[in-house]
């Protein structure tokens, strides 16, 4: 059916750190845009910070998430490669209310939206976009490491031959996709830190070494790496604690390189960094696929993950694992908290 008059968001008001449940409505549907029943949205910490902050927000009251899946209940009259009743996934957009996903509908630019393979659930599918389009940012834009090609372009699959790659935070939701990113991009040596309960599922990503967060120094990093040189560090977490970790394993490799970081530059990395040769840069990055200058890598990364014969069909690349807090969002406030108290090597999902 098409969207309805109106139908539920989670909205917040200024001021606010709960969300009220109330009925909106979509504004008209553009020539390049699908309309998208929401049936399962993902809960990231950028969610929680933007409740809490109100980091991002102009205007109230607000819809808030960044990352669905749903149904195409009507196309633009300019989409062709999408139809009614088709299964998508999304990263929503911050700061616009009828493209994020604490609500039942949306509209989204068709280019950013993939094809969910019938292999996939819907609460799987919607925690891919926001920590997949971090990494790539991260390990394919000059704002972040700069590797060329991306693997689905030619030559793309051998852009790390001969080196290698840390990530920091390995179980998170971005350090899982960058793992996995990593060896599409064909590094030799892929080493990464967690909880040494993840080992396995981090190894069956494409890790080569798994190190205990807990314990691991720079030295056995560098002893990890298999004398291949280190490219740079991606560090998931971004606290200042594990961007110092980072600057001292690039030092310890003799590697002129960077720490990419999801969160701001901590000021202290930043002078550990420049303190001694060869000089560290702290680069953060801003994972957000629709930013025209992101849509060279957002746009071909949706149409390789999604499809019958994508990366997610094929299982060359493979969603994190899920827990849902029922209720819909009446329970929105709930999942967001679950979230911000702290998980690990899973996406908390609601569906709407």
């Amino acid at each position: 059916m098409p969207v309805p008059s109106s139908f539920k968001a989670a909205l917040l008001n200024e001021g606010s750190q709960k969300h009220a449940i109330a009925e909106r409505s979509l504004g008209p549907l553009g020539k390049d845009e699908v309309a998208i029943r929401i049936t399962a949205t993902a809960i990231n910490p950028v969610d929680w910070k933007i409740r809490d902050h109100g980091f991002f927000l102009k205007s109230f009251p607000a819809v808030l998430g960044t990352d669905a899946a749903g149904e195409i209940v009507s196309v633009g009259d300019s989409v062709s490669n999408f139809s009614r009743g088709d299964r998508v996934f999304f990263q929503g957009i911050i700061g616009n209310n009828d493209a994020s996903t604490f609500q039942q509908y949306c509209r989204m630019p068709a280019a950013l939206v993939g094809k969910t393979p019938a292999s996939i659930g819907d609460d799987q599918a919607s925690g891919i976009c926001l920590a997949t389009v971090a990494g790539i940012t991260g390990i394919y834009d000059k704002t972040g490491r700069g590797l060329a090609p991306p693997p689905w372009a030619e030559g793309g699959e051998r852009a790390g031959n001969g080196k290698a790659i840390v990530v920091l935070g390995g179980s998170s939701s971005v350090g899982q996709y960058v793992i996995q990113l990593a060896r599409l991009s064909g590094y030799e040596r892929i080493v990464t830190n967690a909880s040494l309960t993840h080992e396995a599922r981090l190894k069956s990503h494409g890790a080569h070494v798994v190190l205990d967060r807990k314990q691991a120094g720079p030295r056995d990093f560098i002893s990890a790496l298999n004398d291949l040189p280190l490219d740079f560090v991606f560090d998931s977490i971004s606290m200042g604690e594990t961007q110092k970790l980072g600057v001292d394993i690039l030092h310890a490799a003799n590697a002129q390189s960077c720490v990419v970081t999801v969160l701001a530059a901590d000021a202290e990395a930043q002078k550990l960094g420049a303190a001694k040769e060869p000089k560290v840069e702290i680069r953060q990055i801003l994972g957000l696929g629709s930013n025209p200058a992101l849509r060279y890598l957002s746009e071909p990364l949706m149409k390789n993950l999604g499809g019958e014969d994508g990366w997610l069909a094929t299982e060359k690349f493979v969603p994190n694992r899920t827990v849902v807090v029922d209720g819909g969002l009446d329970k929105l406030d709930e999942a967001l908290d679950k979230n911000k108290a702290g998980v690990s090597g899973e996406k908390v999902i609601i569906r709407p």
